[in-house]
């Protein structure tokens, strides 16, 4: 093992041992009884250690390619979690999709539940809970002293979190049975003592997110900020790091604009060749009451899942991609509760022991609409996130231990909605109603886009917009700015999204500003790095070379992605 491949072992686990949630969700053993300490104090620990590594790194010798692209990964990932860390964006990591509030509940949905040693392992770590969120607590607390807080919305999200998981009603939210109780019932081992530290643990953390969602509404909300974007130079800077290249955001825009009149032309195309003359908004109506289209009932849902992943894993094997044997195992899970709206992938452990996971968030839903769902599972499972994130950690030879963890928001997300685009070029969706559902994906990514950039900077929009692409919101948003219920109107219309998931991720596009543009910025890198592949290869190009040649290189940054593909 050469000297960068060493540091970059002690990187990841520098990374796990101070920060054990982050080390679960990574796959790496060895910190499950433990949670993340999110006080300034451990921050500034954490921030010196990865300064200590990227002035090790300047000091090694590089020994081949290798090695090269190690060390640039290294290189921009410590980077932009440094450049996180010194804006102080630690201290008001507060949104309704995934912050220190979400994470010491949501690591325990990645924990093994096989065995006695797995239940103590988890009763150590609900002990741990209560400290957790008091850590959380310090970090937003030295961020309001030095004016750096979040948005009230976020804040108000996260506190209604918090209830739901303690059984508390929170704004707009009914009561229900505390998380933690739920999911220590699990245990159905002899143990009369391991149970009854099991309980009391979950008492304890479902007392702790009670008080958080006490103090954060009553203490934090107070003090967070009215606004909701957070300008072009934050933005930016989040930008950069969540997709791992600097943008042109204004070029940005336009393009996203411009993606969504194309994909919303192909949209009304086909909302006619389903029922004729009819909107894409009202053949989402007639869709989701057609029983063809739907499937009743959660376990329902999955299983339906299920038989898709499974059933391209088969098929693409030896096809358009090599799916090594230990990958053939991608797990439909339902979602714990007070998840967001949208459907995601966990990862596998680094033995496989645990697999790869795709969830499917239920929200007290009873009909799931298979027409949309089918694309997402592909962005999700195979060829998407599982077969992008499983084949890398698998690259034991040729990628660090810290490139087979990491995950870099463009290339990962931009990587599944390329998945998405290649199934629609195979065929995959050759009927009208699972047609619209991919495009319906497209076109909220799309939006994205124009939504997410435009919310934060504060952007208007253009006058000179397709006026079919502002059919359904208000007739006079042409130079209208963006705000978060013209926001909610477009994604209704434009990317079909029912109510209450339209407001979920307007919320999230408002919480994790440069996030929600990762898909279609990343996925235009893979597309053009496809076709400069083909061009240079003519009458040689093969699919399947590439796509295995590509997904070899880890998750990088899209800077980094370019720039790689552009020599291989």
């Amino acid at each position: 093992m050469t000297e960068v491949f060493l540091l970059a072992d002690r990187a990841v686990e520098q990374t796990a041992a101070q920060h054990p949630i982050g080390a679960t969700f990574m796959g790496v053993a060895g910190y499950d009884t433990r949670l993340t300490d999110y006080s300034p104090t451990a921050a500034d620990s954490r921030a010196a250690g990865e300064r200590d590594l990227l002035s090790d790194l300047d000091a090694l010798a590089i020994a081949g390619d290798d090695d090269r692209l190690a060390a640039a990964v290294l290189r921009e990932r410590l980077g932009a979690r440094l450049d996180l860390h010194n804006a102080g964006e630690n201290l008001r990591d507060c949104n309704v999709l995934g912050s220190p509030v979400q994470a010491p509940a949501q690591t325990f949905s990645m924990m093994s539940t096989d065995g006695e040693d797995d239940w103590a392992t988890i009763a150590e770590r609900l002990e741990a809970v209560p400290d957790c969120l008091t850590s959380v607590q310090a970090a937003y607390d030295e961020g309001a002293s030095r004016g750096l807080v979040p948005a009230r919305r976020q804040v108000l999200g996260c506190a209604t979190y918090a209830a739901v998981v303690s059984g508390q009603p929170g704004e707009g939210e009914g009561t229900a049975a505390p998380w933690f109780s739920n999911f220590v019932s699990g245990y159905q081992g002899s143990n009369e003592v391991l149970k009854r530290r099991l309980a009391a643990g979950a008492t304890g953390a479902t007392a702790a997110y009670g008080e958080m969602s006490q103090w954060l509404r009553n203490v934090h909300a107070p003090r967070a900020v009215e606004t909701d974007g957070v300008g072009a130079e934050r933005y930016a800077l989040l930008a950069r790091v969540h997709n791992g290249a600097d943008l042109d955001l204004i070029e940005t825009y336009a393009w996203g604009w411009e993606e969504l009149t194309r994909i919303t032309a192909r949209m009304i195309d086909c909302a006619g060749q389903l029922y004729g003359g009819v909107t894409p908004a009202e053949a989402t109506e007639r869709l989701d009451a057609d029983p063809e289209f739907t499937v009743q009932g959660a376990e329902q849902a999955r299983d339906w899942l299920q038989s898709i992943t499974d059933r391209t894993i088969e098929s693409f094997d030896g096809t358009y991609f090599d799916i090594p044997p230990i990958m053939r195992q991608c797990q439909a899970m339902l979602a714990p509760t007070g998840s967001a709206a949208a459907p995601y992938y966990t990862a596998p452990s680094e033995d496989f022991s645990r697999p790869g996971r795709t969830w499917l968030p239920m929200r007290g839903e009873a009909n799931f609409r298979t027409w949309w769902l089918e694309s997402v599972w592909y962005h999700e499972a195979v060829p998407g996130h599982h077969l992008q994130i499983a084949y890398a950690m698998l690259q034991r030879d040729r990628l660090s231990r810290f490139q087979r963890v990491e995950f870099v928001s463009g290339h990962g997300e931009g990587w599944a909605l390329y998945a998405e685009r290649l199934m629609d070029e195979l065929g995959y969706f050759d009927r009208p109603a699972t047609e619209l559902g991919f495009l319906s994906a497209q076109a909220m990514r799309a939006a994205r886009v124009v939504l997410d950039i435009g919310l934060h900077l504060g952007l208007a929009i253009p006058a000179d917009v397709d006026p079919v692409v502002l059919a359904g919101i208000d007739a006079d948003a042409r130079g209208s700015v963006w705000n978060a219920e013209l926001a909610r109107q477009f994604l209704r219309t434009r990317a079909l999204l029912p109510a209450d998931f339209a407001a979920s991720e307007v919320d999230r596009y408002l919480g994790i500003p440069g996030q929600a543009i990762c898909y279609k910025v990343g996925e235009r890198v893979w597309l053009q790095a496809r076709d400069d592949a083909k061009a240079a290869a003519g009458a040689d190009f093969n699919l399947k070379n590439w796509h295995m040649r590509a997904l070899s290189l880890g998750s990088v940054g899209l800077d980094v992605l370019r720039a790689e593909l552009a020599q291989r």
